[in-house]
C-alpha cells in the first residue's frame, strides 16, 4: 500500500463526498477496505499504484500515479462499482454533486443542497469567502492548493 505522501502531484484523483461524516464505526470499517482496494487495483492486468482514504470525515478519495500506469475506462468502472458498495453499506449517496460542503465560521464542516444554498448565502450564513469543498479536482496538486477555496473562486459561485 503506497503512502499518500509518496504520490507524484500529478497524480490522477477522483471524490466522493458523503452528505453526513463518516461514522468512526464507519471510517474503521471502510478505511482498510479502501486500501485493500487500491492495492489491488489492476489496470489491464497491470497493478496501478494507488491510495484510497476517507479525508476530513466526509470524503472518499481514490489516487493513481498514472506515470507508472494509467487507469482505463474498466478499472474507473471497478472503482466506481465499488463506491457504489460503500455508498449503499454506509446509507449515503457518493454520487450527489448537488449537495455542497463548505466551512462555518466555527471552521466545521457543514452541507446543504444546492437549492438551499443561494438562500444560506442571502441569510449571511455562507460568505463570500467561506470555504468550500471543489470535489472537480483531479490531481493530488490540486488536492492540496485548489481544493478548499473561498466561494467566491469556486464554481459554487454560480448558485448565489
Amino acid at each position: 500500500m503506497a503512502n499518500f505522501d509518496a504520490f507524484s502531484p500529478n497524480s490522477r484523483l477522483w471524490i466522493y463526498q458523503g452528505q453526513r461524516p463518516f461514522t468512526a464505526e464507519e471510517q474503521a470499517e471502510w478505511n482498510p477496505k479502501l486500501q485493500a482496494f487500491a492495492s489491488s487495483w489492476l489496470s489491464h492486468q497491470r497493478q496501478l499504484k494507488a491510495w484510497g482514504g476517507i479525508l476530513q470525515d466526509y470524503f472518499v478519495v481514490l489516487m493513481v500515479d498514472e506515470e507508472q500506469a494509467d487507469a482505463s475506462g474498466c478499472s474507473i468502472d471497478k472503482s466506481v462499482a465499488f463506491i457504489k458498495e460503500m455508498g449503499q453499506a454506509t446509507g449515503q449517496d457518493l454520487f450527489e454533486r448537488m449537495f455542497f460542503l463548505y466551512r462555518n465560521e466555527e471552521g466545521q464542516i457543514e452541507g446543504l443542497p444546492s437549492t438551499d444554498f443561494a438562500a444560506a448565502f442571502a441569510e449571511g450564513k455562507i460568505k463570500a469567502d467561506s470555504p468550500v469543498f471543489n470535489n472537480l479536482v483531479q490531481t493530488k496538486a490540486e488536492l492540496e492548493s485548489k481544493w478548499e477555496i473561498p466561494l467566491e473562486e469556486s464554481w459554487h459561485k454560480n448558485f448565489v
